[in-house]
């Protein structure tokens, strides 16, 4: 008897075993194959990162609109016509909360593949644009989803309703704050306290864990944990991260690259093993034909969902700009509302928490939504990411003037780091004959002054949040630029 316990117990061990190391063979796999497929790319990935983060906080209402005001106009017109369509075509026993979630789940996008595409020095602004609107995307389609489960919506009234507005905005407001208070705190202690000042293991410890403690601590008070860690990696990237030492800015930034890296590739080799799954479509083998109805119908609420807020979004956001640089033009408008039809994990994720227990379910209605989730993931992301390519090229076709230019500067890290500077002038080694050619696009953009609640918002910084808690030139040690309080 005892036998036997012990040789399934071996047995099942063995096969965990082999899973395992199935499961990190085809890990290591995926990186080769994507690395061999992918294509070179000109620019130094450290600048690009400093555009791109330059671009976002540059252009942070605009995403917030976007991302924040655009996803609950997404959010309410997918969910209402779940509940018109679908309560008409019998899918199965779904409640007023399952409706709600799916609005949720189908807000969520996934710009990967737009962003693969775009090119960063041609187009800044839309590629910020884009970049920004996924992230704060994904965080509200999780507090709305979070913000729905915490209810009971059997019974729907108005009193119900301003409490799941006021829910909702509870939680986005207290994660948003509680991430920027930790990483703050973090921020703070570095530069007041000086732990680990020459220890680069200590420094980098400490990042990770005050990052990871805004996580638990979004968990303990019941909070958005996605959220919370986004604006606490902001704050951090803006004033901890220009606190540490040179080698634990190296360090942490390839640590982070690297967990953000694997865990990508993680969670897209699961989708796609789980949408192989047999069990999941078992439960719908007899109407094929309506699973295929409910993907297209939900495919068709996305496209007007999406198209309902970008267009006018844009339009709104317009008004607020001067220079014509800085407006949204239609063609750019177009794919931005391309960029946000691709769904992604976060949408397999949800769906899962919703309509499953342990990843299994037995209920009709519950598995139609799951393999619909599957279907719709897995077409967006194939088909419209093919399309991707194309559309872009045709919408957004490269300056034959601006690729020459490219083509022919010196693609040392210095030509491309001088016409990002603020105020666009040569550095101290640059200057005497040597001539550097900037493109016009980023020396317009990154150079000329708005006062924009940006500008305000540099003028706060500069004067008391920096001095505080420290960041690019206000920390012996951390990266300056030419007098010592350029804008990062």
């Amino acid at each position: 008897m005892a036998t036997g316990i012990l040789n399934s117990v071996l047995v099942s061990d063995h096969s965990s075993v082999v899973s395992m190391n199935l499961f990190v063979a085809l890990l290591c796999g995926c990186i080769v194959i994507g690395h061999l497929l992918e294509e070179n790319r000109w620019m130094n990935e450290s600048i690009t990162a400093l555009a791109i983060k330059k671009q976002f906080f540059r252009n942070f209402m605009t995403i917030m609109l976007f991302g924040a005001v655009g996803t609950l106009i997404s959010f309410s017109i997918i969910s209402v016509g779940a509940i018109e369509i679908f309560k008409k075509m019998n899918i199965g026993d779904l409640q007023i909360g399952d409706y709600l979630a799916i609005g949720a789940i189908f807000s969520a996008t996934d710009s990967v593949c737009t962003l693969q595409v775009l090119n960063q020095d041609e187009t800044p602004l839309l590629y910020s644009l884009v970049f920004g609107e996924g992230v704060v995307n994904d965080a509200t389609s999780v507090v709305l989803f979070n913000a729905i489960q915490s209810f009971d919506l059997s019974h729907i009234n108005t009193s119900t309703a301003l409490q799941f507005v006021g829910n909702f905005l509870y939680l986005f407001i207290s994660s948003t704050l509680l991430g920027v208070l930790t990483g703050l705190l973090s921020a703070f202690i570095i530069k007041k306290l000086y732990f680990g000042r020459h220890s680069t293991d200590r420094e980098v410890a400490l990042m990770i864990l005050m990052a990871y403690l805004s996580y638990m601590l979004a968990e303990l008070f019941y909070l958005s944990g996605i959220l919370t860690v986004f604006f606490c990696g902001i704050v951090m990237s803006h004033y901890t991260w220009h606190n540490v030492t040179e080698s634990s800015r190296v360090t942490t930034k390839h640590a982070f690259a690297t967990l953000s890296f694997v865990a990508e590739i993680f969670i897209f080799l699961y989708v796609g093993m789980d949408a192989l799954d047999i069990e999941k479509w078992r439960a719908i083998s007899d109407t094929p034909g309506k699973s295929v109805e409910v993907s297209s119908i939900l495919l068709g609420l996305i496209l007007l969902g999406r198209a309902a807020f970008v267009f006018p979004l844009s339009f709104i956001s317009n008004l607020t700009k001067k220079a014509p640089y800085e407006k949204i033009g239609f063609k750019q408008q177009v794919t931005i509302w391309w960029a946000g039809l691709m769904r992604g994990a976060v949408s397999i994720a949800l769906a899962y928490n919703q309509f499953t227990s342990l990843g299994h379910t037995q209920v009709r209605g519950n598995a139609m939504m799951i393999t619909s989730t599957i279907t719709v993931v897995l077409f967006s992301t194939v088909v419209f990411g093919l399309l991707t390519k194309p559309l872009i090229k045709i919408l957004l076709p490269s300056p034959k003037h601006l690729t020459r230019m490219l083509s022919s500067e010196p693609s040392t890290p210095e030509s491309f780091i001088v016409p990002l500077l603020d105020n666009g002038q040569e550095s101290e080694a640059n200057q005497g004959n040597r001539s550097v050619v900037r493109p016009s696009s980023l020396r317009m953009l990154l150079t000329t002054p708005s006062h924009t609640v940006h500008y305000y918002w540099r003028k706060f910084d500069d004067a008391f949040m920096r001095p505080v808690f420290g960041g690019r030139g206000f920390v012996p040690g951390s990266p300056t630029e030419q007098n010592g309080h350029q804008r990062q």
